[in-house]
């Protein structure tokens, strides 16, 4: 792990395209250890001045509709364009190490010496909702990296994913023929969530159907009052790069869209909001887990279990000791 001292050049040599600085900069967001949190906040401030340029999109949907063949196939296409490109894969993670299961060199093997690539496995650790807690600090390094797109693909553990919409600028849900997905996309919400459809695998039986019933579920969800954006669907065969050039123009248009309408701006300031939000709420945990060991939340309990408070009563009491 680098010192501290090493931070304010590893995100200088990280601007300059260090692939290693990189790394080393995620590898730090990533700690969990006690030296590792103290390192956080000097890179989340030493990389502040220079993020808020890369599109962020997440990538989400059931298992084995081929995001991971799909994400590859989009880093391809990007790269023809001659855009960097960063990705997170979120990874469920191993019940012995903690580390993530699936391996990013396993499944994008073909752009591992392309240095307009970079591409993180992270664990999630068992965070709920498809992510890893580290992530937006990780799509932070990303974008001060230089990076034009970051693409978030999620774990695929269904209803859940749909956190990933709070970090994306552009959200796309794929879905596949005949696994009855468009009912399952629209029992877990996932139709509220998406900015773009796409139907993968769709030289199968019944793709053109599925686009035909996910064309018919958008038009009656609403969204169609006058400057709206509507949400595409497109039809791709990622294992054969069929379909991706339609896939970054509809990427293209949504953020062509979201920058014209405010709603990049919008929804920034909301993930800024949560997310502050969240480091607070995960300091006031270690500070409760600290007065778990002294005479605080014990004698707590002990007094609501005799009847001689009540818990909104210990809760009030408990807080007033967490923010003295």
């Amino acid at each position: 792990m680098a010192r501290r001292l090493d931070v304010p050049q590893l995100v200088v040599r990280a601007r300059q395209g260090e692939q290693l600085a990189v790394g080393r900069l995620l590898s730090l967001v990533e700690s969990d250890t006690p030296a590792g949190r103290d390192a956080l906040r000097e890179v989340a401030a030493a990389l502040a001045p220079y993020t808020g340029r890369a599109h962020v999109v997440g990538l989400t949907g059931p298992p084995g509709v081929g995001k991971s063949t799909t994400t590859s196939a989009l880093v391809g296409a990007l790269r023809a364009q001659n855009r960097r490109v960063g990705v997170l894969a979120v990874d469920p993670s191993s019940p012995f190490s903690g580390g993530a299961l699936l391996g990013d060199r396993v499944r994008m093997a073909e752009h591992a010496t392309d240095d307009g690539v970079f591409i993180r496995s992270m664990a999630t650790r068992g965070h709920l909702g498809g992510l890893s807690w580290s992530t937006p600090q990780a799509l932070r390094v990303l974008d001060a990296a230089g990076c034009d797109v970051v693409l978030i693909e999620t774990v695929g553990v269904g209803q859940s994913e749909v956190e990933v919409v709070a970090l994306a600028d552009t959200t796309v849900v794929l879905l596949a023929p005949g696994m009855g997905d468009g009912v399952q996309a629209a029992k877990a919400g996932i139709l509220e969530v998406a900015d773009v459809f796409v139907v993968n695998k769709a030289d199968r039986d019944g793709a053109a159907q599925a686009v035909r019933d996910l064309r018919h579920m958008i038009s009656l969800g609403g969204r169609g009052d006058a400057g709206s954006w509507t949400r595409p669907v497109v039809s791709t065969v990622a294992s054969r790069q069929e379909g991706l050039e339609d896939l970054v123009a509809a990427l293209d248009r949504h953020r062509e869209w979201i920058d014209a309408h405010g709603e990049r701006h919008r929804r920034r300031l909301a993930r800024a909001a949560a997310e502050i939000e969240a480091i607070t709420l995960d300091r006031i945990r270690d500070r409760i887990g600290d007065l778990r060991g002294g005479s605080g939340l014990p004698d707590l309990a002990k007094r609501v279990v005799a009847g001689d408070l009540d818990p909104y009563g210990a809760a009030d009491e408990l807080a007033g000791n967490v923010t003295s």
